[in-house]
């Protein structure tokens, strides 16, 4: 067996390596916050594009339409190529003077047509127009430049959170900005800053977990590594918060239904991943697809205008979701006509609306501002913030697409050793009863649908939107199965046994093996199994399920091989946490990938070998029972259990849990103080040995809980974190400032509160407290 760091093993990584290893991963409080725009630099250009401009062209900057709307063929039915309509696009650019085209006409293109494209749009727009405004491009580029072929592509962002480490986070997002600015794009609907809370809801996997600080570190990360020091940085994209606010919590478990959270649970949890983006400068952001308490928030001008913009100063862009101005008339019903819808979601603070697919809504907001009841002065406001955009992205400069010449970096080493650095650290070893690492030279039975299909390793919105036509899948992309034949010395069999769909037939009739039978005989045969279980790639409604256990077939093969007595390596790739307590713990060893990105296989067989010691934590519980849906950060009433005991909370795996081939012992845990007033902060130091014979990379987790609130507290609440590379033998000591401040919560009265009182302080198994003295 072998067993050395990844970083020794592929030596075009050390640069990268290097500089991540070295990067502490707490929020850094010395990065100073930046304010969201340039303010004033483009201000008198911008008045005076705004005094030239006609009603009908203020409209036209707040309209973002559909690629299909200008295209050859119809909506969704683009003619193959896909490709411009003269007289469409000038009735969008030069009649109705559009500000904003989106998406892809249904599937990835080469940097060449998107050139092609965006090129077509801009000249038409620059050329053709009274005012010469270019148009701003907008793309869901959501873990790498995924509609942009041969780009790279990372982890989904909830594998990335698995990481717990930010820098590479906004390593991921460097490359990703610079390959999407590559394509032509300057502005990406990305990162998703809403919490996980429910892992029913299919949208789980593109967000950074369940933990406020965890996901608000992330986000920070994410932006920073889209927009750089300066907008105008043509490798450098504009980041769009999404979506704001709450959505991520339908009381169904199902995507855009009703949420109801209360104010003050919404500041608590859900607000505080934006607050952060916004002080780190996010310049646009995009609204939440559904009702909050009753209210769908296109319509909701204190969430949109007193919360947004007043209370949080954001003075960015807002742009809607896909049709959400229009579900207000015929989905949300809370407006009797679509005229009645646009002037409701106007009014409420929307600056621009993906209609997407017709000129709706810019003939009744011309109507509105002609009859007067939506005043000029509203445009105005809305405009601004457009145009703002488009100055600081350097549009008005340059709106032509780049040369292919111009980014030579384009899935260059430097991404690809990005992406497989986060593919490294996004996998969670759950279980290893002593079968890993494995031998090469091993006999090996490799099953299950996850083994042979590159568009489960990626997930959705990769190449097209739901993920899953093989027609845009690569022949670089290497599935599991792949690399194992690669890099496995010793015999591999192979058979996909049960497919992912839920309908899937127990035995696959095209397969070599007709039963069960027949394939216990091939893990018979074998020293161990490798048992990939999978999802369905999908996202958004499509990916709405009605049990969170994982499909019968895939059940019953796990059970047929696990009764053979042979040790089996369970693989889990999925887009969330699917039951698996009816058979997991039969299992020798359990491997957490997530959805890692292409190099995902690469990753997971080094640490299937032990070239990799695996240092992926989760970013989420881990639930045992369909009904038993808690996060870490519970109260104690969740605890109890029906004998009146405190065992109610058994998840499968916790929040924050992950194994190692190494061991690490934590001892000397010491606070700076025994009591803390609020003006102070707390420091908290701990040293960590790795007691074991493998370097690795620990995640040490800071959690506090308060004994006593006026409102009930959680059981315990992540404070810091970081993650560091440990030698063998070594020791490291983590020391994390905790300010007073950061151990506040939203209180009776809706307001940040601190209270007198006593915290434990936890770091693995040690324990300390501390009084806080607020006054």
């Amino acid at each position: 067996m072998i067993h050395v760091n990844c970083m020794y093993r592929y030596a075009y990584l050390l640069p990268l390596f290097l500089a991540l290893l070295t990067a502490g991963c707490q929020s850094d409080p010395s990065i100073p916050k930046k304010e969201n725009t340039t303010t004033g630099r483009y201000d008198a250009e911008i008045e005076r594009l705004i005094g030239e401009m006609t009603v009908k062209e203020k409209v036209g900057q707040m309209t973002q339409l559909n690629l299909d709307v200008v295209g050859v063929g119809g909506i969704y039915a683009l003619e193959e190529p896909h490709r411009l309509d003269t007289a469409k696009l000038r009735k969008a650019i030069v009649e109705y003077a559009v500000g904003s085209i989106l998406n892809c006409g249904g599937h990835a293109y080469p940097r060449e047509q998107w050139h092609e494209l965006i090129g077509g749009i801009q000249r038409m727009a620059t050329e053709e127009t009274r005012l010469k405004i270019p148009v701003l491009y907008g793309i869901d580029a959501i873990h790498g430049a995924n509609y942009t072929m041969g780009s790279t592509l990372f982890p989904q962002q909830l594998a990335q959170a698995a990481t717990w480490n930010p820098a590479l986070v906004e390593a991921a997002a460097e490359a990703t900005a610079y390959e999407v600015r590559a394509s032509g794009i300057p502005w990406n609907f990305s990162p998703v800053l809403d919490l996980a809370r429910d892992p029913r809801w299919s949208r789980f996997f593109e967000t950074y977990g369940e933990d406020v600080l965890l996901c608000r570190t992330l986000g920070e990360a994410c932006i920073r590594g889209y927009q750089g020091d300066s907008l105008s940085d043509p490798t450098r994209v504009a980041a769009c918060m999404k979506h704001f606010l709450g959505y991520s919590a339908p009381r169904t478990g199902k995507d855009r239904t009703p949420v109801y959270i209360d104010e003050r649970q919404l500041r608590e949890y859900f607000l505080p991943s934006f607050q952060a983006a916004i002080e780190a400068g996010a310049a646009t952001v995009m609204i939440n697809s559904g009702e909050l308490n009753g209210i769908p928030v296109h319509a909701d001008k204190r969430i949109l205008t007193d919360l947004l913009r007043n209370e949080l100063k954001f003075d960015g862009l807002a742009v809607t979701d896909w049709e959400d101005i229009m579900k207000l008339n015929n989905i949300h019903k809370v407006a009797p006509t679509m005229k009645d819808a646009v002037r409701m979601a106007i009014e409420a603070g929307i600056d621009m609306s993906m209609v997407p697919n017709d000129y709706a809504f810019s003939d009744l907001l011309l109507e509105l501002v002609e009859e007067g009841s939506i005043s000029e002065a509203r445009l105005d406001e809305s405009v601004r913030r457009i145009l703002r955009v488009k100055f600081e992205l350097g549009l008005f400069d340059n709106p032509l697409p780049p040369t292919l010449e111009d980014y030579p970096e384009f899935n260059g080493e430097r991404f690809q050793a990005a992406a497989r650095a986060a593919a490294d650290e996004a996998i969670v070893l759950l279980k290893n009863d002593g079968i890993l690492p494995l031998n090469v030279g091993s006999r090996i039975f490799v099953t299950g649908p996850g083994a042979d299909n590159i568009n489960v390793i990626n997930g959705a919105w990769s190449r097209t939107w739901q993920g899953v036509d093989t027609n845009w899948n690569e022949v670089r992309q290497q599935t599991i199965l792949d690399v194992l034949r690669e890099k496995h010395s010793g015999p591999i069999t192979y058979y996909m046994g049960a497919g992912y769909e839920e309908d899937y037939p127990t035995i696959d009739p095209i397969a070599p093996y007709k039963t069960f039978m027949e394939v216990e005989r091939a893990a018979n045969a074998s020293d161990a199994i490798v048992l990939c279980l999978a999802e369905s790639p999908s996202t958004e409604k499509p990916g709405d399920l009605h049990s969170l256990l994982l499909p019968p077939a895939q059940r019953q093969l796990a059970e047929a091989l696990l009764s053979t007595g042979k040790p089996v390596i369970v693989v889990l790739t999925l887009n969330r946490p699917r039951i698996v307590s009816d058979f997991i713990d039969r299992a020798a060893a359990v491997v957490y990938t997530g959805l890692p990105g292409d190099f995902g296989p690469a990753a997971l067989v080094d640490i299937l070998h032990g070239v990799t010691n695996p240092s992926g934590r989760l970013p989420f519980t881990y639930p045992r029972y369909e009904g038993d849906l808690f996060t870490y950060d519970h109260k104690l009433t969740e605890r109890l259990d029906t004998k009146f005991g405190m065992e109610a909370f058994n998840p499968q795996w916790p929040f924050g849990y992950g194994l190692s081939y190494t061991t690490y012992e934590y001892s000397n845990l010491t606070l700076s103080h025994d009591t803390l007033a609020a003006d102070q902060a707390l420091t908290v130091n701990v040293k960590v040995v790795n007691t074991g014979g493998f370097a690795g990379k620990e995640v040490v987790q800071c959690y506090f809980s308060d004994r006593y609130a006026s409102v009930t507290p959680s059981y315990e609440r992540l404070r810091a974190f970081e993650k560091r590379l440990i030698e063998a033998s070594a020791s490291e000591t983590f020391t994390f400032e905790v300010k007073a401040s950061d151990l506040s919560f939203i209180g009776i009265d809706r307001t940040s509160t601190l209270e007198n009182g006593w915290y434990d302080v936890r770091i693995g198994a040690l324990r300390d407290s501390v009084y806080l003295t607020v006054k």
